[in-house]
């Protein structure tokens, strides 16, 4: 049995996306022994072409799923109350488009409500559309997105809470209620994201195309946190799959895809690296390959 945590994103996302469909997932996983069910965010999907990933990235046209999905904070309290022990997380919120106080009080209720299950994922956004209809300028990415982790980790220390920033502010008050956690993982992919995320202290989760920037970002994100003063062992690295698991081998696959047997060996690097939990964003109906994951659960 692989020590590595293993999940699945839940099918929020696209037109057949469906709260009957969401549950069956999030259920079926639970039973069969899987650590965790996963939500995303995207605000829409504007009709022109965009530069995936962020400013530089492939300009192309928006896939179509992004012009329907639910809720990533509400899908998971709706899973919450359908399961009783998988964890729940974000893969990942973007930050910048609500406030510290919301979105701090908003993960802080679902973690009460699921008993201490959720994971929050978090990430800066990327899309300037989305920046756009949010009111949030894209300067704000970096220096402000470090700025709303600080404010949000101040929200859930000791009450009175109170912050002072360029880009935020909190006067005194109690403000409630806390998390009984929750475990944090900030996406992250260029170097200096990279550093920042070890620098802060908090666990790293990145999506995998390949194992040589995935071995070079977990080393940069140790070195930072140690240099920090933090215990670079201590904190978590998850691994986001976008890709499926296969009855049959796949011939060259990337990494953490294919037959069960396949992934079974890539699991074993992932785990001589450090990752804790990998979760997998399948490109078809999640409860076709529960049963491979399953088996490797149980292997």
């Amino acid at each position: 049995m692989t020590s590595i945590k293993l999940g699945v994103h839940l099918p929020s996302a696209g037109p057949g996306a469906s709260p009957t469909g969401i549950a069956a997932v999030a259920e079926e996983a639970e039973r069969v022994g899987l650590d965790s069910v996963w939500s995303w965010e995207r605000l829409m999907r504007p009709t022109v072409p965009i530069a995936m990933g962020g400013p530089g990235g492939p300009v192309m046209e928006a896939p179509e799923d992004f012009a329907t999905v639910y809720d990533p904070i509400e899908t998971l309290a709706y899973v919450a109350a359908r399961t009783s022990r998988i964890s729940l997380g974000t893969s990942v919120l973007d930050a910048l488009f609500q406030s510290p106080v919301i979105l701090a009080r908003r993960l802080a209720t679902l973690d009460r409500l699921s008993g201490g299950r959720l994971i929050a994922g978090i990430g800066q956004g990327w899309m300037a559309q989305e920046f756009e209809a949010a009111g949030v300028p894209m300067s704000r990415r970096g220096a402000g997105f470090e700025e709303h982790l600080l404010a949000m980790r101040a929200i859930w220390g000791p009450d009175p809470v109170s912050f002072a920033g360029r880009y935020y502010q909190i006067p005194e008050a109690d403000i409630g209620p806390k998390p009984v956690g929750p475990s944090v993982v900030v996406g992250a992919a260029s170097a200096s994201a990279v550093q920042r995320v070890g620098r802060l202290g908090l666990g790293l989760t990145l999506v995998i195309f390949d194992w040589g920037p995935v071995q070079e970002s977990i080393a940069t994100f140790r070195a930072a946190a140690d240099a920090a003063g933090h215990e670079p062992d201590s904190l978590p690295v998850m691994l986001q799959v976008n890709g499926n698991v296969t009855e049959d081998p796949v011939r060259e696959p990337p990494p953490l895809v294919g037959s069960p047997e396949q992934v079974a060996a890539d699991l074993e690097k992932a785990a001589k690296l450090g990752v804790e939990h990998v979760y997998w964003h399948f490109d078809e109906n999640p409860l076709r390959s529960l049963p491979l994951l399953a088996q490797l659960r149980h292997a």
